[in-house]
């Protein structure tokens, strides 16, 4: 996990390069590198060290002429180099290096074959490839500057001042000079009609413990970021039994505003109940808002859900990399692929809850997976997300809507996951836990947060100002006084107007609130959820 830059023209100053890396080193607080290739392009990364700590540096020269940089993990990285690789030698004994070697062999037709997240730069005499994973679980941005010099960042900071005009890399597309854009990531799944398959539960229990499994791949310690949601319970739980099988004890830890959050109260519950070694973190609305400037230039976006729920994410992140954590496993996803948001339960028929699940998905880089790794990575702290495993995806959304749907089952959301992991011989969880409504996280940490947090912002906003919204900001303009307040902090860390369309907004459907928060949903029930008897 790291942060990469790559700056593709000619005469570039090579301390400029290194100074705009160093704006990501909290992506890479272990390690530096730089390299200009023989036809004076720049490659640089900022390294987090998590796999192969000693012989890992990047960039990393292929068998012949080729650079690359990456971020992310190559979780198949040991199947690749024993099979298709199999006859290629390698500098490295951790899991980037299989990138330039398929490059090598394949040229442009290798994305696909890997299984992982990641965003990478291969650099060749002229000719280069630039990717980013299928769903965009790591982040990465593009642009050129006045000499016409392409460049790619893994953070918009890095480029935004220096760039005419850039945009964030789109998911499941390589880009190369001879093809341009190339979406390498089609599964059937993209089509709402291929949804077809009926409801597997121990098919989608194997697959999320598959996936939970490989993203353990480290040489550092792994924790899990644990909210008392079903979500992130399930992978703690899978997590606990894979980690005990081999001697090794699972930190996990949790925030809210006070040791009554409901999220917390859940969480050690799951704690208590897995023998997980526990923290609890508690930060103070004031805290909160006194680091809005600084996390807002961390997480590049002025999504008011956004922003509500990485700042106790930000705070919860600090504290794991102070304890000497490098790794955690975090529940993102769950809720797009299985309609878990409460307002799924307004979905007016099968066909457009399986659209909207699709979309929910394919703009996770936008949303949750942008919050995940970048309120994370403002400590060097790596967030792994099972739920966005390949796999896993394939056997999730490919079964039939009806049996996704909250209403086939009295209204309780995610039923079969929940019903999948309902093992009484040997329980996953606690019951009150698996079967627990959803809480969003930004709610679940107290929901003192988010009212006192759009009390502030409202009283920092005049009506003038808002009434008058659409000529400052007329793209995305804001239509609250939260949004308003986030938006000007965005605005003075990056006014460009490029920057500005970077952002896409959170926003519910099939309810007459648009607050992005739970509690604006109708069917929001804080006790919690009573346990159903339908069955699948």
């Amino acid at each position: 996990m790291c942060g990469i830059l790559a700056v593709i023209g000619k005469e570039l100053d090579q301390a400029k390069i290194s100074g705009l890396s160093k704006r990501m080193s909290h992506r890479g607080p272990d390690e530096s590198g730089l390299k200009i290739t023989d036809k004076g392009y720049v490659l640089a990364h900022e390294r987090l060290s998590i796999v192969d700590l000693t012989t890992g540096i990047q960039p990393i020269q292929g068998t012949r002429s080729a650079w690359m940089v990456h971020n992310g993990e190559i979780y198949n990285h040991m199947a690749l180099r024993n099979n298709e690789l199999k006859d290629h030698t390698f500098r490295t004994t951790g899991d980037s290096e299989v990138i330039v070697h398929l490059y090598e062999k394949y040229g442009y037709d290798f994305v696909d074959m890997l299984d992982g997240v990641f965003s990478f730069v291969v650099i060749d005499g002229d000719d280069f490839i630039v990717a980013r994973d299928p769903i965009g679980v790591k982040p990465l941005y593009y642009g050129t500057d006045e000499t016409g010099a392409i460049w790619f960042a893994s953070e918009m900071k890095a480029l935004a001042d220096h760039c005419v005009e850039f945009s964030a890399f789109p998911p499941g597309h390589y880009y190369t000079p001879e093809t341009g854009f190339v979406r390498y990531y089609k599964p059937d799944w993209f089509e709402a009609d291929k949804a077809v398959e009926p409801a597997d539960l121990a098919k989608l229990r194997q697959a999320l413990i598959d996936a939970t499994e490989k993203r353990l791949m480290a040489d550092v310690p792994l924790g899990v970021l644990l909210s008392g949601g079903l979500d992130s319970s399930l992978t703690s739980s899978i997590a606990a039994r894979l980690m005990e099988d081999s001697g090794q004890k699972l930190h996990s830890f949790s925030i809210g505003l006070d040791p009554d959050a409901p999220d917390l109260k859940a969480a050690r519950k799951v704690a208590d109940f897995l023998g997980t070694e526990h923290t609890d973190v508690f930060f103070t609305v004031e805290e909160g808002i006194e680091i809005l400037e600084k996390l807002v230039w961390h997480l590049e976006t002025y999504d008011v859900t956004s922003i509500r729920a990485s700042t106790p994410m930000y705070f919860l992140s600090k504290v794991i990399a102070e304890k000497g954590i490098k790794v955690v496993l975090s529940g993102e996803g769950s809720d797009e692929i299985f309609g878990g948001y409460l307002y799924f339960k307004n979905a007016p028929s099968a066909p457009e809850f399986q659209a909207e699940t699709i979309r929910r998905v394919q703009r996770l880089s936008t949303a949750d997976c942008l919050r995940a790794d970048k309120s994370t990575m403002a400590h060097g702290l790596e967030a792994r997300v099972p739920f966005l495993d390949k796999h896993f995806l394939k056997t999730a959304m490919e079964i039939v809507p009806e049996e996704k749907m909250p209403v086939t089952y009295d209204g309780v959301e995610k039923y079969i996951l929940r019903k999948a992991f309902d093992t009484p011989e040997r329980p996953f969880l606690p019951d009150e836990v698996l079967w627990r409504q959803k809480e969003q996280f930004s709610d679940g940490v107290g929901y003192n947060w988010i009212d006192q947090l759009i009390e502030y912002a409202s009283a920092s906003v005049s009506d003038e100002e808002l009434a008058s919204a659409a000529e400052k900001f007329p793209i995305n303009t804001p239509s609250t006084k939260e949004a308003y307040f986030y938006r000007e902090i965005f605005h003075k860390h990056f006014p460009q107007e490029s920057a500005a369309k970077t952002v896409k907004k959170w926003i519910p459907k099939w309810q007459k609130d648009l607050d992005p928060s739970g509690r604006a949903n109708e069917t929001h029930v804080a006790p919690g959820m009573k346990k159903e008897l339908a069955k699948v």
